[in-house]
Parts: C-alpha cells; sequence; structure tokens
C-alpha cells in the first residue's frame, strides 16, 4: 500500500500550485438524474424522536430473512434529501472545486426539480427530462439503493438533439477539457448515445481531452449489452485519454464478463482485476476503489494508495462520484495517477465525514491533515 500521508502532502500541494488555473477547466458532464432521500432504518424505537439505527446490512438482510412466509416490517427515516445520481453528484463535486461546469441529463422536464436549484447557480444545466427517486438504505458497512428508473428511458439521443439542441450540445462537449458520461447501467439507451457521441460529435474536436467513464453496477444487465458498452469504451480512446471507473464489487463482475478466472477477495486481486480489464481495454486508465484503498491500473502498471477509510460515515450515497470528481481534478491539473488517486480518496473521505462537497481549500486542509 502506498504511504498516505506522504501521497496526501503531495496531492495538497498539487492542489495549491494549481488553484488559481481551476476556474479556467471547462467540463462536461451526463447524462442521469435523481431525487434521492437517504434513509435510516429504525431497529429500535425510544422515544418519539430517539431511535438505534439497523447498523449493517447483514443485520438487515437477517431481519428480511426472518419474514419469509410470514410478515414484517420497517420504519423508515428519512434524515435527507438531495441531488442524487452519478451524474449529478460528480458534477456539483467539480463545480464545488471551482470548475466551469456544464451539466446535461434528467433533472426536470420541462421544469428542473428543487432539488437541483442550487447546483444549477454554480453549472449551467441542460433538463431533458425527469429525474428517477432512489430511497438509499444507508448502514454502517453499505447500503441499499432501491431506484425507481422509468424516466430514465426518455435520455435518448434524439431528445439530447431536440432538447439542448445541436449546436449546444456539440459546443459543450467539444469545448470541454474533461467530458463525463456516467451511469451507463441505470440509461437504457446509453450505448446507442455513445456510438453517436463516436459518430458525430468526436471528429469535431481538434485536441485530445480527458474522458471519465462510470458504468454504475452493471450486475443487472446482460453480459452482451456490457460487452458492446466496453467495446465502445475502448474506441473512444482514439480520441480521448479514457479512464473506466469502477467500485470493487462493479470490477469482478467486469473481469468475469471479460473472462477473469482469478481471485475475487483481497487487495492482490482488486490490482489483478485492474490489471486484466486493462489489457482487453487499453485506455487510458482502469481505476478501481473500495472502501478503503484506490487502484489504478495503465500501461506504466498498476498503482495503488491507501485511503482515509471511516467505520462510521455520515453519508456514503456518493463516496464513489465525489472519489470520481477527485480523482478526475488531479488528472486535469497534470498528477500522475497515484496522486490523483490521492485527491480522490481524500475528496471522498471528507464528503463522508461531512456529507458535503469539499471547496479545493477543504480538500487541501483535509489532504494535510492525513
Amino acid at each position: 500500500m502506498g504511504n498516505t500521508n506522504s501521497f496526501a502532502q503531495q496531492a495538497a500541494a498539487a492542489i495549491s500550485g494549481a488553484g488559481p488555473s481551476l476556474p479556467t477547466h471547462r467540463v462536461m458532464i451526463g447524462l442521469d438524474g435523481f431525487v434521492d432521500e437517504i434513509i435510516s432504518v429504525v431497529d429500535k424505537r425510544e422515544s418519539v424522536d430517539k431511535f438505534t439505527r439497523v447498523p449493517t446490512v447483514t443485520a438487515f438482510a437477517q431481519r428480511v430473512a426472518r419474514a419469509a412466509g410470514r410478515s414484517s416490517n420497517a420504519e423508515l427515516v428519512v434524515e435527507r434529501v438531495k441531488l442524487g445520481g452519478n451524474g449529478p453528484i460528480m458534477a456539483n463535486a467539480l463545480a464545488t472545486f471551482g470548475m466551469q461546469i456544464t451539466y446535461i441529463g434528467n433533472v426536470g422536464y420541462p421544469t428542473m426539480h428543487p432539488v437541483f436549484a442550487e447546483f444549477a447557480k454554480r453549472a449551467t444545466v441542460f433538463s431533458i427530462a425527469e429525474p428517477g427517486r432512489t430511497d438509499a438504505l444507508e448502514f454502517n458497512d453499505g447500503k441499499l439503493m432501491l431506484g425507481k428508473h422509468a424516466p430514465l428511458r426518455d435520455v435518448t439521443w434524439a431528445n439530447l438533439v431536440e432538447r439542448v439542441g445541436r449546436e449546444k450540445l456539440t459546443e459543450a462537449f467539444t469545448q470541454a477539457r474533461l467530458v463525463g458520461l456516467q451511469n451507463w447501467t441505470m440509461l437504457p439507451h446509453m450505448s446507442d448515445i455513445w456510438q453517436h457521441v463516436l459518430d458525430e460529435l468526436c471528429p469535431r474536436l481538434t485536441s485530445r481531452r480527458t474522458l471519465f467513464l462510470d458504468l454504475a453496477d452493471p450486475e443487472e444487465r446482460d453480459p452482451d449489452d456490457i460487452r458492446r458498452a466496453l467495446e465502445l469504451i475502448s474506441k473512444f480512446q482514439k480520441y480521448f485519454d479514457t479512464y473506466l471507473g469502477l467500485n470493487e464489487k462493479e470490477s469482478f463482475e467486469i473481469g468475469e464478463v471479460l473472462g477473469y478466472k482469478g481471485a475475487h477477495d483481497g487487495e492482490a486481486a482488486v490490482k489483478g482485476v485492474a490489471q486484466f480489464i486493462w489489457e482487453v481495454l487499453r485506455v487510458s486508465g482502469v481505476i478501481v476503489h473500495p472502501r478503503a484503498y484506490a487502484v489504478a491500473a495503465c500501461a506504466q502498471g498498476v498503482v495503488n494508495v491507501g485511503g482515509p477509510f471511516t467505520p462510521k460515515p455520515m453519508i456514503s450515497t456518493g463516496a464513489g462520484d465525489h472519489f470520481n470528481a477527485g480523482f478526475c481534478l488531479g488528472k486535469l491539473i497534470g498528477a500522475d495517477n497515484e496522486t490523483a488517486l490521492q485527491i480522490g480518496v481524500g475528496t471522498s473521505g471528507y464528503y463522508v465525514r461531512t456529507a458535503q462537497s469539499p471547496s479545493a481549500n477543504d480538500l487541501i486542509d483535509f489532504l494535510r491533515s492525513l
């Protein structure tokens, strides 16, 4: 494991040195949008205002299992309502760093949903469809995301062109130094959109940019669909420095679709599957972020850094998207993979402790404190 303190200090110095340039970076992110309700499951209610939470996913699963053949109920307490979706959370984090953000996604149509109003003050936002909804049941060791996805069917190439406008869509795409097209799994038309981007927008690029893609838990998708998406990701490398971001679970799911036969547990296995996926895709990097560390596989090999793990996060929904934002910040300011990984785990580490996206100065101070 890389020396966390050493990398943290290097990362803080890199951000500090690049600080004045952050407002010059133009970024385009899309294409999903959710309203997230962050929920605790009541274990024991002590009074009208006080209760203990079901602490772990395992404990909740056991409770559900005991209801088989009988019945049961679970009280859900909504702790907060917030903007959600891989794209909006990542874009909001990048906007908080001070970058120029264009966001395109299903954040309310024809009127933007109020939960995105503050975000829209810091970014240029194009709304193309109604948002999905997520009930995020959070536990100390993980979360269960219960989604309502029907509006995501309206995220199509035709609606992008009609509701954003071809000229504005082309400008947002071709002017951005970083493009992020997130949440392939939940957007049923994303592969078709990627194909249109490759055919119609990529040839208009006049210089090489950075592309970051996050599939978002592809377990429910057909393996043939996943393989098609991965083939398209490889094709983007012709035009972009392309990075594929995965959490630990997703990395093994993608590895298995591609024929990975190695171990599935432990840090060495994560490094192995990241290297395997990179060898198939040959993109600029395959990034895997388990809860306690992060790994990057590229042509120069595999590197990893430790993260500021906390066993009792204030929030976990959106932690991966904050990691992605931090990693992309690192790439935009010219950091190597180890430093970019550290910026990523620092960003997610700050977020899970505070339930807030860090500013650049917040992140510098947090990294220096590690």
